[in-house]
């Protein structure tokens, strides 16, 4: 691995000028240890002020218990703010009211009617770039490379290499051709050696698939 790049297993992974470390960005992957987060190698996540768990301030309500998971795949980038909403946030909504009666008492909360069943997953895949609060809500599924703008709040299936925004967040635009979009999924440049990344840096941020497959090909 490079000298100069950080392992993924750094927490501080931003150097400032004077050699101390930045304190509000962390790789996920070093500073959660949370049994329902799985996360990927080199996802960030920076805040203004550094929370004293991070899991807790990005997701409030995945308890260690919840049965869902969150799931973010590798070199995902989070700005201060967002917050991913999991599915043990849910109240029912399909009777006559919502109010959640067992966890208040009345005897155990496991299978009492005014609790919903389990929820799903919430899933973000590879190279996500999510904007300054926005919000992920239970069981959102984002593909790779896609954009979240600020303040966005997303549910369900989002196409990969999309630009989201809004509320409801939906998708603005598409980064590249759909022809594009398989190359690169099919080139899986996040799984390569950190050393081949960082020699193809010009041609990952600059969008030269070509070269990038003649990479992959060598």
């Amino acid at each position: 691995m490079s000298r100069d790049f950080p392992a993924p297993d750094t927490i501080h992974p931003v150097r400032l000028p004077g050699g101390s470390r930045h304190e509000g960005t962390v790789f996920l992957k070093a500073a959660i240890a949370h049994p329902r987060w799985q996360v990927g190698a080199y996802s960030y996540a920076s805040a203004h002020v550094p929370p004293a768990d991070w899991a807790f301030r990005l997701a409030p309500y995945l308890y260690d218990f919840s049965p869902e998971r969150l799931i973010i795949g590798r070199f995902c980038q989070i700005a201060d703010g967002v917050q991913f909403i999991t599915a043990s946030a849910n109240h029912r909504r399909d009777g006559l009211s919502s109010f959640p009666f067992a966890i208040f008492g009345g005897g155990p909360a496991e299978s009492r009617p005014s609790m919903p069943p389990p929820g799903p997953d919430t899933v973000i895949g590879n190279d996500v770039w999510i904007g300054q609060g926005a919000r992920i809500l239970p069981g959102a599924v984002i593909g790779d490379g896609c954009i979240i703008g600020a303040g966005a709040v997303v549910a369900g299936h989002m196409p990969a290499y999309s630009v989201i925004a809004g509320n409801p967040g939906r998708v603005r635009r598409a980064r590249f051709a759909p022809e594009v979009v398989a190359r690169m999924q099919a080139l899986c440049w996040w799984d390569w050696p950190i050393d081949a990344i960082l020699a193809a840096e010009a041609e990952i941020c600059g969008a030269d698939i070509d070269a990038l497959e003649r990479r992959a090909q060598a």
